[in-house]
């Protein structure tokens, strides 16, 4: 106040320019004025800080007059952790006709592995209940702001509104004059992209979407409900060496495989479920082999891309988190930022000489497996 004041001297009278001149420096009078100047753009900054609020509640009901509604066919990626599903899905994350989840899909309920049964009598409230992926994946990413431990400890932004979310599901449903079971799932996709705040690849027509299941294609059951919802859908699954899988299954999880009986176990009846699969489903399910994801990177997502009728692009090739590339995986070579080139190379040096039991175990399932498995 006491500058403002002889600066209006400075302008009208000799005193006030000697007093300016004397007693403030010019550097400073520079500072003083350009303050002066912005008063006005000061107040108007510091009033939208203070109605941040508001804004919030305004984002989220604009939010809610733009819902983009979800009702592509999902492909399922699914088999046993550490086979390759989630760098395969990471794949899919940059394609423009492509709506990918960008983690784990875990709406399995009541079990994490076990498809949700939706009984169109209950509340559509208990539908969200049951479906809501209310876990440390989904809750961290949410509550956070950001996505952890993505490829080398890389972090990217996540603003997911878990309010929001709920509120595009009911409304997704109540736009529609009848419920059926794919309406529930579509809804509830709808209500999932719709209440991801910094999507990258919202827009545009979209063909499907592609989301990582480890499990879920395990169970004869699930597979039924499944197919039942999305007749369209697809099942791609994703099979790897036993040894290798052991290796990295033990290094990731030692506590869980540390047994190899029960880890290979666990692998055989993934084999075998594939298997089932294929021959119940057909031309619905697709079996990758790991390293020619990892080795035939072109090849393999060029057929994938006919799988699910989207056009090839070369965004295909990089494995991306919300369309940001990622650093190489740590079972792979790869050459430059993201890019995948084969071939895999394994350092086999497990302890125990588990060969003998991977042998009787695998001997079998493996080799059928691959036989239905396609060829590059």
């Amino acid at each position: 106040m006491l500058y403002q004041f002889i600066k209006r001297l400075d302008t009208e009278t000799r005193l006030g320019q000697r007093i300016i001149s004397h007693l403030i420096p010019e550097r400073y009078r520079k500072k003083f004025s350009v303050r002066y100047k912005e008063r006005s753009r000061t107040r108007m900054i510091r009033k939208v800080c203070r109605d941040r609020k508001a804004q919030v509640e305004d984002l989220f009901y604009t939010c809610l007059e733009h819902i983009s509604p979800v009702t592509e066919p999902l492909a399922l990626i699914s088999q046993v952790p550490f086979s390759g599903g989630m760098l395969l899905n990471r794949l899919f994350d940059g394609h423009p006709a492509i709506h990918a989840r960008p983690h784990q899909l875990l709406i399995g309920y009541p079990e994490e592995n076990r498809w949700p049964k939706i009984d169109l009598k209950d509340d559509p409230q208990h539908w969200f209940e049951m479906l809501f992926e209310n876990t440390v994946f989904v809750f961290d990413y949410a509550s956070s702001g950001h996505c952890r431990k993505i490829g080398e400890q890389q972090a990217f932004p996540f603003i997911f509104l878990t309010s929001l979310q709920r509120e595009i599901f009911s409304r997704s449903l109540d736009s529609l004059p009848e419920v059926a079971l794919r309406s529930v799932f579509d809804a509830y996709m709808t209500s999932y992209f719709g209440a991801w705040l910094n999507n990258q690849n919202g827009n545009g027509p979209k063909k499907c979407v592609t989301a990582y299941g480890p499990g879920l294609s395990m169970s004869e059951d699930n597979m039924q409900l499944f197919f039942e919802i999305y007749p369209d859908g697809r099942l791609i699954s994703v099979v790897r060496d036993p040894y290798a899988w052991l290796m990295s299954a033990r290094k990731h999880e030692p506590e869980k495989y540390g047994d190899f009986e029960q880890a290979l176990g666990l692998w055989e009846a993934d084999a075998r479920a594939m298997l089932r699969n294929r021959e119940e489903y057909d031309d619905r399910v697709c079996i990758i082999r790991f390293e020619d994801l990892v080795g035939k990177t072109r090849t393999v997502m060029h057929h994938l891309a006919e799988f699910l009728e989207v056009e090839f692009v070369e965004s295909l090739l990089v494995p991306t988190f919300n369309t940001f590339a990622l650093k190489g995986h740590t079972t792979m070579q790869d050459r430059g930022h993201g890019k995948l080139d084969g071939p895999v190379q394994e350092d086999r040096q497990l302890t125990g000489r588990p060969e003998d039991i991977i042998e009787r175990m695998s001997a079998e399932t493996y080799p059928q497996v691959l036989s239905r498995a396609l060829k590059f």
